[in-house]
């Protein structure tokens, strides 16, 4: 069988490398997918989660895939094993689930993308470490207990890194940027409701490149 991913496209060597921010967005239309994706490119953020939570989201993960071409365009949501595969076979370079099993953890694997199955325990996190996985969502971030928890976790653990999500804002962002187990954060905050729906794509490159500026400032204090 024949990889879903064009030859010409390269793989992706870690999620938490790309940019300080990944944006997860929830895509009603599929006719906001591809000016949405180059938007947020062209502000500096070229890792894209696109939630399964629509029946829009398979579609906007081919869209963007075949049409914007320096955007990294991912699952984010996944909840079952099948939709891997079917994420993949979409487009999608990496896969982020809220929660994981062991079903959907081999189902993430076998895929062949990078993953970030969620956690928000330290049960969790030992429980991959164990299985040879060590990037990780943490998920919900600030109600699971924020930055405190996630500092609290570097000096047992430090081999973990983490893409907190969950409640996070411009605010918050640069105290989980400067956490030395923190590669990047998922926010949705470029992307106001308003925004989209009015096809302000403006509006949202100039709120991604805000947010592609966070590393810098975070990691220099």
């Amino acid at each position: 069988m024949s990889s879903p991913l064009p030859s010409a496209v390269p793989p992706v060597p870690s999620v938490l490398d790309l940019a300080p921010v990944v944006p997860v967005v929830v895509v009603e239309d599929v006719a906001d997918a591809v000016p949405l994706a180059r938007a947020l490119v062209a502000g500096g953020l070229p890792a894209i989660e696109v939630t399964l939570r629509t029946p829009a989201a398979l579609a906007a993960i081919r869209a963007i895939a075949g049409e914007v071409p320096d955007a990294v365009v991912g699952a984010g949501t996944v909840i079952a094993p099948e939709q891997a595969g079917e994420a993949v076979a979409a487009g999608a370079r990496f896969l982020v689930s809220p929660g994981w099993t062991d079903v959907l953890l081999a189902a993430m694997r076998a895929s062949g993308v990078p993953f970030l199955p969620g956690v928000s325990t330290t049960s969790e996190v030992v429980a991959l470490l164990e299985r040879g996985v060590r990037e990780m969502k943490f998920f919900p971030a600030q109600a699971a207990g924020g930055t405190a928890y996630l500092k609290s976790l570097a000096g047992p653990l430090p081999q973990a890194r983490f893409c907190p999500t969950g409640g996070i804002g411009p605010d918050s962002a640069p105290d989980y940027l400067a956490l030395p187990n923190v590669g990047c954060v998922g926010g949705s905050w470029m992307l106001p409701a308003d925004a989209v729906a009015a096809g302000d794509w403006d509006r949202v490159e100039r709120l991604a490149r805000e947010a592609a500026g966070l590393s810098a400032g975070a990691r220099s204090r």
